[in-house]
């Protein structure tokens, strides 16, 4: 009954008792218990829990569950097996296929995607020609033409609760020599995602990404509409990717395979006392005209700003700034009120000494004093104000990076648009251009049974 994490530290726990137990075998056993760890970590399952919206499991080529996880669809219902007919005929292509489910994808549920031939599911509403760049479920993005083969196929397969895609025998358009890559993606109506792999003839490091981005991961992003002042009635549609899962590329091999499991996240509470006393990895707020909970980085950001939702951030900022601005001044000016002292004692010392040796003070020398008192204040005091100013920025800048879904987050991204990662639709790309083979919310006619001719 225990899982394959607390298997793996028992028998840790085993190895480390007999290698303590017989030390004075020396070297052998030390070795024979670095050969066993290698062993368990080739059976088990290795845990990435540096991910905010997912944790991922990694299984071996050894690892019973690689079978498991992997979606024999030759064995499934002939009549739900699709093999898409342009997919699997053309190169950078992509089709909308309806859901006939929920799918919950970084808290939001999902009635449709669409199919890329380049080894990824694209999950954005928006459909632009550049699918690569964000909003992706990708098990193995890459420069992939099913038309250069013609066992090639692009088969998907909905049961109701699961969709599996199937990218079958596809080459890459650049290296057609290397062989063919075999490898699925299911996505459950809980919202566990799955990355299969059967045929995998290289390192996926080693695929070029000269022609095409590879990526192995998931991301997500919103779209925030901006209006342009100089031009009435122009909007600006700009993507952000809040986040991204990148997967380790050295792992995915032959008969791999990868699980990740949902997070919890700001958009499942429904009331307004379940979002802010929330114990999980976000800083969740509750918005009262929209009825809803969120971390401000969701794919409802636009109804988030509209709403005047985001108002504390200004309350938080305000405070943060006042403090440092409090802090900032009260240090000035106890810093300001010491050295005037200090250099008024210093100069009524110098002025004692001059009057003792000369037996008076020259009329040049008074005013050449007057003149030099402030020129030495001014300068020092503007040492410290470039100071504070520097270690105030200092402080706000670790604060935004250590907190990055924090009010100071979002009223930067706010105004200050360009500094983050996103992709402007106005711009020019070097991703490569996907276009769109059926229009949004029709299924494409055509589609041929699971045997092939």
């Amino acid at each position: 009954s225990w899982d394959g994490t607390r298997q793996t530290s028992y028998c840790y726990a085993i190895l480390d008792t007999l290698t303590f137990s017989m030390l004075s075998h020396g070297k052998r056993y030390r070795s024979a218990k670095s050969r066993a760890k290698r062993l368990l970590n080739s059976f088990y399952p290795q845990e990435d829990t540096d991910h905010n919206y997912y944790t991922s499991k990694t299984y071996g080529p050894t690892d019973p569950m690689s079978k498991y996880l992997w979606v024999n669809v030759d064995q499934m219902d002939k009549e739900k097996v699709k093999i898409h007919g342009i997919l699997s005929n053309t190169h950078r292509q992509a089709a909308r296929v309806n859901l006939s489910f929920d799918f919950p994808f970084y808290g939001h549920f999902l009635h449709d995607l669409t199919v890329a031939t380049g080894g990824f599911i694209y999950t954005g509403d928006v459909v632009h020609r550049m699918l690569t760049a964000t909003q992706y479920i990708a098990p193995l993005m890459a420069n992939f033409d099913p038309s250069v083969s013609r066992n090639s196929t692009v088969i998907y397969f909905d049961n109701g609760t699961a969709l599996v895609v199937q990218w079958d025998h596809v080459h890459l358009q650049d290296s057609y020599n290397l062989g063919s890559f075999t490898f699925q993606a299911t996505l459950h109506s809980d919202g566990r995602i799955v990355f299969a792999y059967k045929e995998i003839p290289i390192e996926v490091a080693q695929i070029s990404s000269v022609n095409h981005p590879v990526k192995v991961g998931l991301s997500d992003a919103f779209v925030v509409v901006h209006r342009i002042q100089q031009i009435p009635n122009v909007r600006r549609r700009t993507i952000y990717e809040y986040h991204r899962v990148e997967l380790t590329k050295t792992k995915i091999t032959n008969s791999t395979a990868v699980e990740m499991m949902p997070l919890p996240t700001c958009l499942q509470f429904t009331s307004c006392s379940s979002c802010i006393s929330s114990l999980i990895n976000f800083n969740c707020s509750w918005c009262h005209r929209l009825r809803r909970c969120s971390s401000g980085f969701d794919r409802h950001r636009q109804d988030w700003v509209d709403n005047s939702c985001p108002d504390e951030v200004n309350i938080i900022m305000t405070n943060i700034f006042l403090t440092l601005y409090t802090s900032s001044l009260s240090l000035f000016l106890s810093l300001s009120l010491r050295l005037s002292l200090s250099l008024s004692s210093t100069d009524d010392t110098k002025i004692a000494l001059h009057l003792k040796d000369n037996g008076a003070m020259p009329k040049e020398s008074s005013a050449e004093r007057k003149d030099t008192h402030p020129l030495h204040t001014g300068l020092i005091l503007g040492i410290l104000m470039v100071m504070l100013i520097m270690a105030a920025t200092v402080l706000v800048t670790v604060y935004i990076y250590h907190h990055p879904t924090s009010a100071a987050s979002l009223f930067f991204i706010e105004r200050r648009p360009s500094r983050w990662p996103a992709m402007k639709f106005r711009r020019g790309s070097g991703h490569p251009a996907y276009a769109e083979v059926e229009p949004v919310g029709q299924e494409k006619e055509g589609f041929i049974e699971s045997e092939q001719c």
